[in-house]
């Protein structure tokens, strides 16, 4: 009896066993037990519901973070294009200010400039900036704003002559008009000789804007553009001096005035190239320390490479400039300004018989300093232009910040899966997505938004 007690006891605790496996088997895979039928079916039934819905939840996540990357894609191809264009505009802006600031801005600064370099009587050289600035004061009031702008269109139009006179040549003896590093000795000999030809025939339209640009506003009469077309067409013909002036000829101005301009003109080509690498090698060395745009820095560096240029060929040149404009204005009967006082008006009065006698006249009774007369107006001239280009870089590089440094979006997308409750106990679900978090975020040069 103890025997069959004890294999009884033994077999129900096999019994229990066994059903305690079947129970936990069933709680992690829905297979039928005859233990409790309906239980295990109804939590099977369930699990398979949630993995359903976790998938279903999967699938519609990865879809949607599918679509809202390609939505940010095409934001950000629409941004690219928006910004490529803004830059191209921004170069362009910067390249317009350069060059209105050099030929139209520029201009009051020019007017004094000649009126100092031609009136050989002035007790005033104006060697630096701030003697002038009661004479613009004087002027102003007595003349009105205007007086400083007098002759800029028939600068602007010598200025159009020479660039179409330098196309016309190009076009009809296939003469380079611009140089390049790929242009060849016998190129850079053609290009020389079309700038000669140029400045000569440039040359009596250029003697009579210098006329209109020192003259006095209230002494003499306006002119306008055909008239200056009408004299320089006649100081054409103008090949010997007339006898009651003393009005130099045109063969004794176009020897000087082609060997000073051409030798400026390749002075300034060559302070330009040098320039011009020693601002790239700057932009390349700051290219990785600064987020800022290629292009723009590019202009700019164009931009100040033709500043220093033009400021170092203008300080080099200055005592040239000043004789030869004596000479061109020599004989025309000329009332300019007095800007020794800024009140009066004064003739100017010369009779230099060429280059050398302008010279040894102007320092045996002006001095050395003579030949410097309105170095002040130069000063301020640079100065003024330093301070728009500087203003305008400034902008572009404010708005080229603006757009390349963004602030990084984020895009965040959370699905929440409610739990289910299951009867008596709840249950453990499936590794599914309850909450994703989708950021489309990226890092320096590529993030989206840069």
């Amino acid at each position: 009896m103890e025997c069959q007690d004890l294999k009884l006891d033994t077999d129900k605790e096999l019994i229990d066993k066994g059903l305690e496996k079947e129970e936990q088997t069933c709680n992690l895979v829905p297979v039928w037990s005859p233990r409790n039928p309906l239980e295990n079916s109804i939590d099977c039934r369930e699990k398979s519901i949630v993995e359903t819905i976790n998938a279903d939840q999967d699938a519609i996540a990865k879809i949607q973070y599918l679509s809202s990357e390609h939505g940010k894609l095409d934001k950000y191809l629409d941004n690219q294009e928006q910004d490529e264009s803004l830059r191209k505009y921004l170069v362009a802006g910067v390249h317009w200010v350069s060059l209105l600031t050099e030929h139209v801005l520029s201009h009051p600064f020019l007017v004094l400039r000649w009126q100092c370099q031609v009136y050989n009587a002035s007790k005033c050289y104006h060697l630096h900036p701030f003697t002038l600035l009661p004479c613009i004061v004087h002027l102003h009031r007595r003349q009105g704003l205007t007086t400083l702008w007098k002759g800029m269109g028939s600068c602007l139009l010598v200025r159009g002559m020479s660039c179409a006179i330098d196309d016309v040549i190009s076009k009809l003896s296939s003469w380079p008009k611009e140089l390049d590093s790929r242009t060849t000795l016998k190129r850079f000999g053609q290009h020389v000789l079309l700038k000669c030809v140029s400045i000569a025939l440039v040359l009596p339209f250029h003697t009579v804007s210098l006329v209109k640009t020192v003259q006095s506003g209230i002494a003499s009469d306006k002119t306008g553009l055909l008239d200056v077309l009408r004299e320089g067409g006649a100081r054409i013909f103008l090949w010997r001096s007339p006898q009651n002036t003393r009005m130099l000829p045109m063969w004794a101005l176009i020897g000087p005035s082609i060997s000073i301009g051409i030798t400026k003109y390749l002075f300034n080509l060559l302070i330009h190239g040098v320039s011009t690498r020693m601002m790239q090698r700057r932009m390349l060395e700051n290219r990785y320390e600064n987020n800022s745009d290629n292009r723009l820095e590019h202009q700019n560096a164009e931009t100040y490479a033709g500043l220093i240029a033009m400021l170092t060929t203008e300080v080099v040149f200055f005592p040239l400039e000043t004789i030869l404009h004596r000479l061109e204005l020599q004989g025309t009967r000329t009332i300019i300004d007095n800007l020794d006082t800024g009140y009066s008006v004064v003739p100017v009065l010369t009779d230099y018989r060429g280059l050398l006698d302008c010279y040894r006249v102007t320092v045996i009774s002006e001095g050395a300093a003579g030949l410097y007369k309105g170095f002040g107006a130069m000063i301020l001239q640079f100065v003024a232009q330093v301070a728009i280009i500087k203003l305008a870089k400034w902008t572009a590089d404010q708005i080229a910040a603006g757009i390349l440094n963004r602030p990084t979006s984020r895009i965040v997308q959370t699905y929440n899966f409610d739990s289910l409750s299951c009867n008596k106990s709840s249950m453990t679900k499936s590794p599914s997505i309850s909450s994703i978090d989708v950021e489309l975020t990226s890092l320096g040069k590529y993030s989206l938004d840069e």
